[in-house]
C-alpha cells in the first residue's frame, strides 16, 4: 500500500531535487522562509539558525543514527519507559481516539503505544520531512494493516489542520524524544498551547522530557566519539549549500556541544576554524576565526519545572513516569 502524505496549508519549504541547481541570485518561493530565517539569524552578534532546519532527508537519517550511539541515552531510556509503562500510558488515552504525533520521525516509539491501542481510530504522524514521513508510514501500515494512517507533511511549529474526516471522536497527542527541549521555555509554552488548539479541549498529550543531570553525561550525548552528531550539525551547512546556493566548506566548521548550567541547556554550535567569508543566495557573510553559528538548544527540566511550564500553557499534569536512574521522563497532560 502506498501512503501519500497530505500537505498542510502552512507546510514548510520543500527540498530541491538532487539534480537541480539553484542559480546564485535566485531562491525558490518555498525556500524563502529558510533564507529569511538565515538572514535574520545571521544579523546579530551571535549568528544562529532554527533547529528545525536540521531535518531534511539526510538530517533525519543522521538523527536516527545518533539515537543508536552509546553515549546518546535519551532514546533508549525513553523506549525503556514506554516498554515498561506503555500499557499504563495507553490506558489514559480515550478509547477510539485519533492519535496525532508531532514531529513523528521514526515510528519506533509510537509502536510501543500502538501495541496497547487496538481500538485507535487513526494515527496521524506530522513531520517536516515528507520523504521520511512517507516511508515510515508505509512501514507502519504493513505492521498494522487495520489501522488508518493519515500522515501530514507540515512544520508542527506552524498552524495546520487535521484531516476533516477524522470524525468527532477524541484526539490525543504524542510528542516524544524531548523535542520540547529544543525550544526556549516561552516558545515551548506557546507550542504546547498550539497543540491544545489542534487537539481541542479535553485532549490528552504524552510528552517526553529530558531531565537535568551530570554535565559529563549530557555533553557526551551531544558529542559522540563516532562523530555522528558532528555530521548532523554540519549537514545543516550542506542543506544551505544545496537549497540556497551557499558556499560553505563543511570542513571549515567544527562541531561544539556544551552544557550551559545557568540556562539549564545543552548548546550546539558550528565553530569557524578560520577567518572566512561565505555567500548564500549572493549575500556575503563574514566569519571570524572562532565565531560560531548557534544551531540548537536542548533544555533540561526538573519534573516540577516542566509541570509548571505545562500548566502555564493550559495543560493539567496527570501522571509522570521515569527510568530508575531518573535520566528521562514521560508526562501525561490533559487539556482544560
Amino acid at each position: 500500500m502506498t501512503i501519500k502524505p497530505v500537505f498542510a496549508d502552512a507546510a514548510p519549504l520543500s527540498r530541491l531535487p538532487d539534480n537541480q541547481v539553484l542559480p546564485d541570485n535566485q531562491v525558490l518561493p518555498d525556500a524563502r522562509a529558510f533564507l529569511a530565517d538565515l538572514v535574520s539569524g545571521f544579523a546579530g552578534p551571535q549568528k544562529s539558525l532554527p533547529a528545525k532546519y536540521f531535518y531534511d532527508a539526510a538530517g533525519s537519517d543522521l538523527f536516527e543514527a545518533i539515537t543508536r550511539q552509546p553515549e546518546y541515552y535519551p532514546t533508549r531510556t525513553e523506549l525503556g519507559i514506554l516498554d515498561a509503562r506503555g500499557a499504563e500510558i495507553a490506558a489514559l488515552l480515550p478509547r477510539g481516539a485519533a492519535l496525532v504525533e508531532f514531529g513523528s520521525g521514526s515510528t519506533v516509539k509510537v509502536r510501543r503505544l500502538l501495541a496497547h491501542l487496538p481500538d485507535l481510530a487513526a494515527y496521524v504522524p506530522v513531520d517536516v520531512s515528507e520523504t521520511f514521513l512517507r516511508s515510515e508510514a508505509e512501514a507502519l501500515q504493513a505492521d498494522f494493516p487495520h489501522l488508518r494512517i493519515a500522515p501530514i507533511a507540515a512544520d508542527f511549529t506552524r498552524a495546520f489542520a487535521l484531516p476533516a474526516d477524522l470524525g468527532e471522536g477524541a484526539h490525543a497527542g504524542f510528542f516524544p524524544g524531548s523535542t520540547i527541549g529544543n525550544f526556549e521555555p516561552p516558545e515551548a509554552a506557546r507550542l504546547l498551547e498550539s497543540f491544545g488548539k489542534v487537539l481541542s479541549a479535553g485532549a490528552m498529550l504524552i510528552v517526553g522530557v529530558d531531565l537535568v543531570k551530570d554535565r559529563g553525561v549530557l555533553e557526551a550525548a551531544y558529542d559522540d566519539r563516532a562523530g555522528v552528531t558532528a555530521a548532523f550539525n554540519r549537514n545543516l551547512l550542506a542543506r544551505i549549500n544545496r537549497e540556497l546556493s551557499g558556499t560553505f566548506e563543511l570542513g571549515a566548521f567544527a562541531h561544539r556541544a556544551v552544557f550551559n548550567a545557568r540556562a539549564s541547556r545543552i548548546e550546539m554550535h558550528l565553530v569557524s576554524r578560520a577567518d572566512q567569508t561565505v555567500t548564500v543566495a549572493s549575500r556575503a557573510f563574514a566569519f571570524a576565526e572562532g565565531e560560531t553559528i548557534h544551531t540548537e538548544n536542548s533544555y533540561k527540566y526538573t519534573i516540577d519545572g516542566f509541570r509548571a511550564l505545562a500548566a502555564r500553557a493550559g495543560w493539567t499534569p496527570v501522571a509522570v513516569w521515569t527510568d530508575p536512574d531518573a535520566l528521562f521522563s514521560v508526562h501525561a497532560l490533559r487539556r482544560a
